[in-house]
């Protein structure tokens, strides 16, 4: 009898040592606050590190393995480690060394209502705010070297890429560019009753669009030492899918929000293949006004 007392007082005791031990976790869980990196937490959709296709372990071409039947398993670890160092060499090699920073800088306000694309100039608004986003941009100048200057083949974007020409350095060259024009990159989700492109431009304009993400959004190649910075003056829809397909973000949620005439987004693509935003539709330094979108 005692011996049964004795077994069921230690088995009551267990039981409430353990259920005070899971009252108090619990208690702590929810007074604590939880960092990713540090609990079971699963995010609903993971970072892809390798977006650009230029992650080194994936450009690094592996050493080929010995084909020869009759070493011995000493030469086989001492190949595997030489190999190994190698793989490893040639990965650092092809590291990403430097930042990229794209700024992306929308038009200033044009003839929206005119009949030809060649009379879709910019109104006198629209040079005054391409000329406030020039003078901001000079201010930068004081913390980025700018190395280039890239802008879409439409009339408001050539206008307003030549107005803020005149506010940088006078070094800086230019690039023309008809990937950047303006277009319809992918039906927006949830879509819109006052904007209705057939499907044929989602079709035409998307790819194009995409080609243009492709071909300025990278992390830096492994020969560039020092970070770049370079402007592209281009168009709102182009603008906002760069951005969501930056951030990996859903592309079809790039009509969800708005940019101002003239404004700034600062997108910086780092060496490991990180993206962050600086700004977005920056244009704080114009008059409220100035502001139109």
């Amino acid at each position: 009898m005692k011996s049964f007392r004795k077994i069921f007082t230690y088995t009551t005791g267990s039981v409430c040592v353990l259920t005070s031990a899971i009252y108090i976790n619990d208690f702590l869980e929810k007074k604590s606050l939880k960092a990713s990196w540090t609990t079971s937490y699963v995010p609903s959709v993971k970072w892809d590190s390798n977006w650009d296709r230029r992650n080194p372990e994936s450009i690094t071409k592996p050493k080929r393995r010995s084909s020869e039947s009759n070493l011995v398993q000493n030469s086989e670890i001492k190949n595997e480690t030489e190999k190994k160092s190698t793989d490893d060499f040639e990965v650092v090699k092809n590291s990403s060394k430097a930042s990229r920073h794209l700024f992306l800088i929308r038009h200033g306000q044009y003839e929206i209502n005119a009949k030809e694309k060649e009379l879709m100039i910019l109104t006198a608004l629209g040079r005054e705010q391409a000329e406030m986003t020039g003078l901001r941009l000079n201010e930068l100048c004081a913390r980025f070297k700018f190395n280039k200057l890239h802008h879409s083949t439409m009339i408001r974007a050539v206008e307003t890429a030549e107005i803020i020409r005149t506010k940088l350095p006078k070094d800086i060259p230019v690039h023309v560019d008809p990937l950047l024009c303006e277009g319809a990159p992918i039906p927006p989700e949830p879509p819109v009753g006052h904007w209705k492109p057939e499907f044929y431009q989602f079709y035409q304009d998307g790819s194009r669009i995409e080609a243009a993400f492709r071909k300025y959004f990278y992390r830096a190649p492994p020969e560039q030492l020092e970070d770049s910075y370079e402007i592209i003056v281009c168009h709102a829809n182009v603008i906002r899918y760069f951005f969501c397909r930056a951030l990996q973000f859903p592309a079809e949620a790039w009509l969800r929000f708005g940019l101002a005439h003239g404004s700034i987004t600062h997108i910086v693509i780092r060496p490991d293949g990180r993206v962050g935003c600086r700004v977005l539709g920056e244009s704080g330094y114009m008059p409220i006004s100035k502001v139109t979108s």
